[in-house]
């Protein structure tokens, strides 16, 4: 805030300078707070410890891209470290938040295997990381309705409130509101 106060006294000195000496001075606004709070966050994932589920978890990311606008989900670059983990095991999903934005996925082959839909399963993981805590039981359309929606329920895409709740939880100046889910909390489904 200072810096901008400096930069906006300062373009303010020589608009002033140059009007005294007889030039013209265009000066730039600094960008709007509100344009700021608009800018995605990114939180980067690596999935390459996701084996055969690889592309339900870039789905799964893809969904939430095209379902919030405060938060951004893209693959990590190569080397560098991921702000979500994404791992494949013989367990029952799961996901640890470290905080918001950031934790371990796990896609357990154990609710695979009973005929849970993986990209619903990455989707749904994936809002525990972006703060969602499970909301059981529940009906097919709320997506951390998890695992009590029953195996039919495919649908990957997370609900009005949902969207909502990640909106606040990434927009603005950040969490205006904590996140439901508890920091260090594992949460299996």
């Amino acid at each position: 805030m200072q810096v901008r106060t400096l930069t906006g006294g300062l373009a303010a000195a020589l608009a002033v300078t140059f009007s005294l000496m007889g030039g013209q001075a265009a000066v730039a606004a600094p960008p709007a707070d509100a344009d700021r709070a608009l800018a995605a966050r990114v939180v980067t994932y690596d999935a390459s410890g996701s084996a055969e589920f690889r592309s339900a978890v870039d789905r799964g990311a893809a969904i939430w891209n095209e379902s919030v606008d405060a938060v951004e989900l893209r693959p990590a670059a190569t080397g560098q470290r991921a702000n979500i983990r994404v791992l494949a095991d013989n367990g029952w999903p799961r996901a640890i938040t470290t905080s918001l934005g950031n934790g371990t996925v796990y896609i357990g082959r154990q609710a695979v295997t009973e005929g849970h839909n993986t990209i619903r399963i990455s989707s749904h993981e994936l809002g525990h990381i972006l703060g969602l805590p499970d909301r059981k039981p529940g009906p097919c359309s709320s997506l951390m309705s998890g695992s009590s929606a029953g195996t039919s329920c495919t649908n990957a895409y997370p609900n009005a409130t949902e969207k909502a709740e990640v909106e606040r939880y990434f927009g603005g100046a950040f969490a205006a509101t904590a996140p439901a889910v508890p920091l260090n909390t594992v949460i299996v489904d």
